[in-house]
């Protein structure tokens, strides 16, 4: 780590059901993409997320410690991530991924043309985002 740069005082142990739980299996329930659980990660994303977001992930924590099946947030967003990919590796532009991007891509390109200034603007989680999304038009 970079000297100047402090560690979070929060401590996260694994529970046993969390150490020895397997993946779950991918969308199709053949070959499946296998999320990497536990581990040491040499890489790392930072992926902002809206109060609403950040609200619904903790909520699905709390299901998951409820069924059974204790879990980080990093965890479910890797399992998230792991089935995403497996099902867009199956089903390409049929996936669920490609269809919500596609879907908000269009959404985009119409919020865009209604502005009539060429922004990309786009509603996510209730407010307005883009570029120029903040500015009077």
């Amino acid at each position: 780590m970079a000297s100047g740069r402090g560690r979070s005082r929060r401590v996260s142990l694994p529970g046993v059901a969390e150490l020895l739980r397997p993946a779950a299996p991918g969308p199709d329930g053949g070959e499946q993409r296998l999320a990497s659980g536990r581990e040491k990660h040499s890489q790392k994303i930072t992926v902002y997320l809206s109060a609403e977001e950040l609200l619904d992930l903790e909520r699905a924590r709390l299901a998951l410690l409820r069924y059974g099946a204790a879990a980080d947030r990093g965890r479910i967003v890797r399992e998230a991530i792991a089935v995403l990919l497996a099902d867009l590796d199956a089903r390409g532009k049929d996936s669920l991924l490609a269809r919500r991007i596609a879907s908000a891509n269009a959404s985009a390109d119409a919020n865009a043309h209604a502005n009539g200034d060429g922004t990309s603007a786009s509603h996510v989680g209730g407010k307005l985002i883009g570029e120029n999304a903040g500015s009077a038009g």
